[in-house]
Order: C-alpha cells, then sequence, then structure tokens
C-alpha cells in the first residue's frame, strides 16, 4: 500500500507541477496582448477554438502512444499538458481582456472574491464578513488562494482569475493520473478528457466546486473498489460450499474484476487489499470538506450507499452459496474462520469507518475554530443557506433527455451503466454516484416539507460529469462491439476517430456559448482598478480607491481593523475591511445574528439625535461599526440591505434603510463625500 501511495502521490506532484507551467505561461502570454473585448468582438473566440484543437491534438498523440506502447512517460507529459492546456485555453483566452473571472464580482461571485480577499489579507481563519467570528464556510479553496496571492504580490480580487483557472487545471490532471491508476492508461485519457470539458462547462464559475466535481468520477469508482470486493468473499464463500477452498481460482477472479474496474493498484483483490482505495477516499473526502461542504455531504452520502449496497451484495452472495448451512465459515487473513454474513456487512463498515477516520483528520481542523464557537454561543441562526428553491431545483435534471451532444453522450452513459450494470465495476461505481444524485434530489423535494431545501439543483454539473464518464466508456466500449460485429472491417476504427473527434471539438466549441453571460458579466463588472474591460464608462466601484484611501487616513487603522456598514458590499470584495453586514442572510455566518443587526440597523436609523445613536452602538452586542458608507439621496443617507423571503423565488427581498444627515451632526462623527457615496466616520 505505501508504495501504491507513494507512487500515486508522486506522479499527482509532477502532474500538478506541469499543469501549473502550463498555466502560468499560457496566461503570461495572453496578457501580452492587448485584445478586443470577447463580448464585442470574435477574436478571442476564434483563438480558442484553435488552442482547443491544439490540446486536442496533444491528447490524440498521447492516446496514440499508450496504445502502441511507446515513449509513456513522454505519452503522460502530453496528456497532462494536453489537458491542462484545454482549460487554460478554454477559460484564459475567452477572459484575457479582463482581470476579472466568470461573473466578475456580481452574484455569488460577490462574495467569494470577499472571501478571497478575507484570506489573502491574513493566514487566519476568519469569517469573511464578520469581524472576530470563525468561518462558517468551508476555507480550503480560498486560503490557499490567499497563499497564492501572497506570492504572486498580488489582491484577492486580481488573483481570482488565475487561481480558479490554475486550480481547475491542476484537478483536471489529478483526475487524469487517478483515472490512469484505475483502468488503461488511453482510456483514462479520453474519459477524463470528457469530465473536464463538461466540468469545465458546467462547474467553472463555482470554481472551487469544480475542482470537486472532475475528482467525483474516479473517486466513486476508486471507493467502490474499496468497499465491494467479491473475490474476497464470494469466491471463497463457493470454495468452502465445495469443501475445499482455491486460492488459485480466488486469486485469478480476484484479478479478472481488478481488471474490469482497472484498479489493479488500488482496488486489485491480490495488491493492498482495497486499503490503498480506503485510504485514498478518505484524504478526497477530507479534500471536500475543506473545499465544499455540499459536494462534500453528497460524495459521503453517495460512498455510504455504496456500502450498503457492497454489504446487501456480500451478503446475498453468502445466501447464494451452496452451504450446508445458512452461514458459510471462511478461513480469515489470519488464518481464523469468519462467519460468511458476518465478514460481508462487517467488512465495507470497518473501510467505511476508516475512510471517516481519514475523513476527520483532513477535514476537522478547518471547521474546529467554529465548532468551538458554537459550543460556547447556544444562539445559533440555521438553514438559512438552504432556503433556495429555484425551478431546476423542483424537478429532475434529465439531460439524457435533451437533443444535444451533451444529451447524446449522456443518454450513451445511461444505456451503457444498465446493460453493464452486472458485469462492470466501473458502471457500479458511476450507476451507484448517478442513483445518489437522483436520491438526494428526491430528498430535497421532500425537505421542502420542513421549510428547507438541500440545494439539489447544485449537483447538476456532478452528474453531468457521472453521466459523461459513462459515456466515454459507452462509446468506446460501443463502438468496439460494433466493430466486431461488422466483422472487424479495416476502416472502422477510423470511423470511430472521426466521430469521436468531430463531436469533441463540435461541444468544445460551444463552451464559449455556454458561458457567454458568465463571461459577458467579467467585461462589464468593474475591476478593482476602477475600469471596465469593455472600455465602457466605469461604475461607481470607480470611486472605491479613494474610500479606502480616505478610511486609512481618518481611521489611522488598516482595512483588517475596521468595521464598515455598508449596503455596497462589493466594498468588501475588493478591500479587507469587516463588514457589519453581510450580502444576504443566505451567505452570512449563523454565528452572526443576522436578522437581529438587520433590526438594529433599521433601529439605528429612526434615532434623532448623535448621542443616541453612539449609545445605541455602544449597547448592541456586536462590534459597534467604525465607519458608515451610504448612498446620497437628497439630505438624507440611505443603504440597502436584504431579507429572507423563502419560499418565494426570488428568495432575497431588498430594500432600503434611510438615515437623516442629522444624526451624524456631530463632532465625533467626519463625513466626506466621494462620488455617489458619503463616508461618515466615528471618532474613537
Amino acid at each position: 500500500m505505501g508504495r501504491q501511495v507513494g507512487a500515486g502521490i508522486g506522479e499527482a506532484v509532477l502532474a500538478t507541477v506541469v499543469a501549473v507551467l502550463v498555466v502560468a505561461l499560457g496566461l503570461a502570454a495572453f496578457s501580452l496582448v492587448n485584445w478586443p473585448a470577447f463580448n464585442s468582438s470574435n477574436v478571442l473566440r476564434a483563438l480558442t477554438t484553435v488552442g482547443q484543437v491544439g490540446a486536442a491534438v496533444l491528447l490524440a498523440v498521447s492516446i496514440a502512444l499508450f496504445r502502441l506502447r511507446r515513449a509513456r512517460r513522454w505519452a503522460k507529459l502530453l496528456s497532462w499538458a494536453g489537458i491542462s492546456a484545454f482549460v487554460t485555453v478554454t477559460l484564459g483566452l475567452p477572459l484575457a481582456a479582463t482581470k476579472l473571472y466568470l461573473f466578475g464580482i456580481s452574484v455569488d461571485q460577490e462574495f467569494r472574491t470577499e472571501y478571497l480577499t478575507r484570506l489573502t489579507d491574513s493566514a487566519a481563519l476568519r469569517d469573511m464578513t464578520y469581524a472576530d467570528l470563525p468561518p462558517f464556510y468551508p476555507a480550503g479553496w480560498f486560503w490557499l488562494g490567499g497563499r497564492v496571492a501572497n506570492v504572486l504580490g498580488m489582491d484577492g480580487w486580481e488573483v481570482f482569475k488565475p487561481y480558479a483557472i490554475g486550480s481547475i487545471a491542476v484537478a483536471a490532471v489529478v483526475s487524469l493520473v487517478l483515472w490512469s491508476r484505475l483502468i488503461r492508461a488511453d482510456w483514462a485519457v479520453g474519459v477524463t478528457a470528457a469530465i473536464t470539458a463538461v466540468g469545465v462547462t458546467y462547474a467553472a464559475p463555482e470554481a472551487y466546486g469544480a475542482v470537486i466535481a472532475i475528482l467525483i468520477p474516479p473517486v466513486l469508482v476508486m471507493a467502490w473498489g474499496a468497499l465491494y470486493r467479491p473475490a474476497e468473499l464470494t469466491l471463497r464463500t463457493a470454495a468452502v460450499s465445495d469443501g475445499n477452498e482455491n486460492p488459485a481460482a480466488a486469486e485469478a477472479a480476484g484479478a479478472t474484476a481488478a481488471r474490469d474496474s482497472g484498479a489493479a493498484g488500488l482496488s486489485g483483490a491480490a495488491t493492498a487489499g482495497g486499503w490503498a482505495a480506503v485510504l485514498g477516499t478518505g484524504l478526497f473526502l477530507g479534500l471536500a470538506a475543506t473545499f465544499y461542504t455540499l459536494y462534500f455531504a453528497f460524495a459521503v452520502f453517495a460512498v455510504v450507499l455504496m456500502a450498503v449496497f457492497a454489504a446487501g451484495l456480500g451478503v446475498r452472495a453468502c445466501y447464494a452459496a451452496r452451504t450446508p448451512r445458512r452461514i458459510a465459515v471462511q478461513q480469515g487473513d489470519a488464518g481464523q474462520p469468519v462467519g460468511g454474513i458476518g465478514r460481508a456487512i462487517g467488512s465495507p463498515l470497518l473501510r467505511l469507518v476508516v475512510m471517516g477516520v481519514v475523513t476527520a483528520l483532513v477535514g476537522l481542523p478547518v471547521f474546529v475554530p467554529f465548532l468551538l464557537r458554537m459550543l460556547d454561543n447556544p444562539k445559533l441562526e440555521s438553514g438559512g443557506a438552504f432556503h433556495y428553491l429555484p425551478e431546476a431545483g423542483s424537478e429532475l435534471p434529465l439531460p439524457m433527455a435533451e437533443f444535444s451532444l451533451l444529451g447524446g453522450l449522456c443518454l450513451v452513459g445511461v444505456i451503457w451503466l444498465v446493460l453493464r450494470a452486472s458485469s462492470s465495476r466501473r458502471a457500479q461505481s458511476l450507476g451507484l454516484g448517478v442513483i445518489a444524485v437522483y436520491l438526494w434530489s428526491l430528498l430535497s423535494m421532500l425537505a421542502t416539507v420542513a421549510g428547507s431545501t438541500l440545494l439539489s439543483f447544485r449537483l447538476e454539473p456532478v452528474l453531468l460529469v457521472l453521466l459523461a464518464a459513462a459515456g466515454a466508456f459507452g462509446f468506446v466500449e460501443g463502438a468496439r462491439a460494433v466493430y466486431q460485429a461488422l466483422n472487424e472491417p479495416a476502416r472502422f476504427r477510423w470511423v470511430a476517430i472521426v466521430l469521436a473527434t468531430v463531436g469533441a471539438l463540435a461541444y468544445c466549441q460551444n463552451i464559449a456559448h455556454v458561458l457567454a453571460p458568465e463571461i459577458t458579466t467579467a467585461y462589464t463588472d468593474t475591476d478593482g482598478d476602477g475600469n471596465r474591460a469593455d472600455q465602457r464608462d466605469p461604475a461607481a466601484v470607480r470611486h472605491y480607491h479613494h474610500i479606502d484611501d480616505a478610511l486609512r487616513a481618518q481611521t489611522g487603522r488598516e482595512p483588517s481593523e475596521n468595521v464598515l456598514l455598508t449596503g455596497d458590499t462589493t466594498f468588501l470584495a475588493y478591500y479587507p475591511y469587516f463588514g457589519f453586514q453581510g450580502l444576504t442572510s443566505h451567505y452570512a455566518n449563523p454565528l452572526a445574528d443576522y436578522a437581529d443587526r438587520s433590526a438594529a440597523i433599521e433601529g439605528w436609523s429612526e434615532l434623532e439625535t448623535p448621542q443616541e445613536l453612539l449609545d445605541a452602538m455602544a449597547a448592541a452586542p456586536w462590534r459597534a461599526p467604525d465607519a458608515f458608507l451610504f448612498r446620497r439621496s437628497g439630505d438624507d443617507y440611505t443603504l440597502r440591505l436584504a431579507a429572507d423571503v423563502y419560499p418565494n423565488d426570488p428568495n432575497v427581498r431588498r430594500y432600503t434603510v434611510t438615515f437623516p444627515a442629522a444624526v451624524f451632526d456631530d463632532p465625533r462623527f467626519t463625513t466626506t463625500d466621494i462620488g455617489p457615496f458619503s463616508l461618515v466616520v466615528v471618532k474613537r
């Protein structure tokens, strides 16, 4: 097991280095040219297509070398370079003329950028918005991004784009390394390419989620190899029923299962007994816990489902064996007799427990500060993050029923999953993953009765990558079956290759169309330098650096030492000031008393004198604002707040709170007008 894990980690590290170099060189090259905006010109779209063809050529050459069994080291290098180059050109070129990532600083990207800015300012685990609170949302991806920003000397908002693209590329090559240890190397390149293309299309806007989504398919195959090991149970049961166990037959059957699963190095019966796969699954689950809570919860759900199926199949095999008793007696690894049914249930349960221990060791450090603070605070707002039910969350996703290239690939995947369900461990593991998505979706819909959801609509990218993997296997095995059925015509292989190439390029060319709204927003939003990449007039964000200068000068403190009350929460995405109130309750820390804070702000707006306001701020149970950033409305100041109105869709109601200017007419406040803003600093 040590050799397997060490070799796998070593190869993953080398692949990561290659991916980082490809992304760094690619993005640096893109930045050397003054490109036209993607949303007003087709130049970047054309170059993206050229780049995708180049990446496809690298992948094709690597597949050819693997099949010819030549220059395997060069084949690996080309496959890593090809996958990372595909991610780089598909995401980097359309965004080459802007410093912002997909969705700019709008919608959910605002709070993500705020989180990255917070953890760029300091490596300490702190809440993205609120002072003196540990983070509730997993900090793993953002913490690593903060360290990248520190190394490169960049602001959080500026590092978001290269870091997001780089992390997706790294996840793709690590997925390729894992697949190559589970299945044939040439197949590994093809299935990873399919998963990466679909993941970039539908998961890339949520970059930290895309990293996990791309890794889920191979991890589920690995987890199934760890949990369901029929060669260790079924064959021994059959041998005992004959009264003469045949170790050679058991080992041969184990090798057959390993070849089918492709996991000779991770789940083969004659290698590490599946414990390397146990460790690998636990490490992935721990990583997922530190990156994305929803995907972590789903992955745990899927793995537990696998354990239940593995135990059930093991029990069934024991009863199916022809024994003189209902319970077969087997010879254990230590030479002690072990009950067949007990082993069938106990083996996957033990492996599941070990996975859980590894997961906890990796993931808990990120959550310990929050858990400790939660124990000290009996008042905990909960459920807000789950209060969202768009139309997509009220229906089962059925991509295989859509008339498109992706729909066709998913349909092929479904057919393959059904046909191979009893004979392929790959099909079993991916099929259980698909089942887990649909069960989660149904549970999410059922949870609406209790006034919440499980956010099942966010699992659609996971479903798509699972079906894309199945579709890639289905295409290869289906083409081979047709080839044999047609008496192996000489040109048929070229027909299959051309068909796969045309379909892949047609799909890849369409990725930019699917991501067009996200790309356009990256060009229409104003970046931290006060510029719009489409060369139009920038928004009020252009005044933010003047506001930052004024705050530093008037408070005499660094941004992270100040608490700011503002409705323009995008300011917090560019500068690491703490906010007195967050964007919405759905992204607010449950320890922050979001509703009570909003009520307090509304109460402050109704006060009439500066002293009343100062007294009310001093009496609040939270750290009071050091400054206010308002919008002017006549002689008054306004800021916008948000309220949770679930189950309505949209689930957020925006409303305006107005403060009379007279309440700040006091020497203890300093008021500065900057563009459409009024900055009020409390003298302390």
